[in-house]
């Protein structure tokens, strides 16, 4: 075999290898959630219409700070009084992750036991988003 047939193969490997990497990448998307008064409704909403558009998305909400009262057991929206857990059951069926900041819980003296099931916890919030972009290369989003 002459150097450039080795090159030729070498190369076609490397497009193909690619190619396949290519076709089992997922899109994932972070949203952003610091204060559940303004944000939690329209987040629920938007993680919504996302799946809706782009099913196979991998979807991570992470709150933190007053972002982090839509998860308490009973928590509802203060204009509209829906009441928020049945619309996160719904997306935690489709997949969707809701993640709590540990940092939070301490700083207001909350406990796990006052959220809901479906949320998960996480160290640091802001940690947590930005390891979600920098490292799994998710999309950022802050409705």
């Amino acid at each position: 075999m002459n150097v450039q047939s080795l090159l030729s193969s070498i190369f076609c490997g490397f497009v193909l290898s690619i190619s396949c990497v290519s076709a089992y990448a997922q899109d994932g998307a972070v949203y952003h959630v610091n204060d559940s008064a303004v944000q939690a409704l329209s987040a629920l909403r938007n993680v919504r219409n996302h799946l809706d558009v782009a099913p196979t998305t991998k979807i991570v909400v992470v709150t933190h700070a007053q972002g982090v009262d839509f998860l308490m057991e009973g928590a509802k929206d203060e204009k509209s009084k829906t009441e928020f857990a049945p619309l996160i059951s719904a997306l935690k069926a489709r997949g969707v992750k809701f993640e709590i900041c540990e940092i939070t819980l301490k700083n207001r003296n909350l406990k796990k036991e006052q959220f809901i099931q479906e949320a998960d916890y996480t160290p640091s919030g802001v940690v947590r988003i930005a390891t979600l972009q920098s490292r799994d290369r998710y999309g950022y989003v802050k409705p």
